[in-house]
């Protein structure tokens, strides 16, 4: 937060173009994985009767869901990057990098927890709707509604891929965040602590014109008329 003190509009316009572009792309690479993984397994095992079906299941809508969010947040960045004076849009950004913040997180923990729990079951959660009688004979086997062949290895590339993509996510809405609280004049702790200036201790040629009042105005010293 510290180091975005020192932007001028030109650099805050910058950022948030740089950074709106990048949360389009990684929400829409997000949103390709999370429909392939829906697309060619989950949406056979999903099984309400079922925790760890389901448990799938709803990590896949939060992680879509989150996607979806991301690209929103981006898209605003950009639009606040050539509407810069606009509040509306300020706080609207604000919100959604919260939002996405937040919701990436979340979707990032329920991947972790899916991939964790396939690990220990060995995959049995995810060939649940299959009937043949040895998982040894899946490559021969047709009795299943989806090809079982490499399931287990691609759901889980699937999802570390989109785990990544969360972090990322994550990454980039936190500086969405921290660049809205800039522009609304919010303050994040930052550990900066006051300083009494003496105005008249201060030779008038050292004071460039408007930097004193600008301290002030940004209450980062304290003046003492003297």
């Amino acid at each position: 937060m510290c180091r975005l003190d020192n932007l001028d509009p030109g650099g805050h316009q910058k950022l948030l173009m740089k950074t709106g572009l990048i949360l389009i792309v990684i929400g829409h690479l997000n949103f390709i994985v999370s429909a392939l993984v829906h697309g060619t397994v989950l949406r056979y095992v999903a099984n309400p009767q079922d925790t760890i079906s389901l448990q799938y299941a709803v990590s896949n809508i939060v992680a879509v869901s989150s996607t979806l969010l991301t690209i929103s947040c981006g898209i605003a960045a950009i639009m606040l990057s050539r509407y810069l004076m606009q509040t509306a849009l300020k706080w609207a950004l604000f919100s959604l990098s919260v939002s996405s913040t937040l919701l990436s997180l979340f979707c990032s923990l329920g991947l972790a927890v899916s991939i964790i729990l396939t690990f220990a079951n060995h995959g049995r959660a995810l060939l649940a709707t299959c009937t043949f009688a040895d998982v040894e004979l899946i490559q021969i086997s047709s009795e299943c509604p989806f090809d079982p062949t490499r399931v287990y290895s691609s759901t889980l590339s699937l999802w570390t891929i989109s785990l990544i993509l969360d972090f990322v996510e994550i990454i980039f809405s936190t500086r969405c965040f921290l660049l809205t609280l800039r522009l609304l004049h919010l303050r994040l702790c930052c550990g900066t602590r006051k300083k009494k200036v003496s105005l008249q201790a201060v030779p008038a040629e050292n004071l460039e014109a408007g930097e004193c009042w600008d301290l002030l105005r940004q209450d980062r010293v304290e003046a003492v008329w003297l």
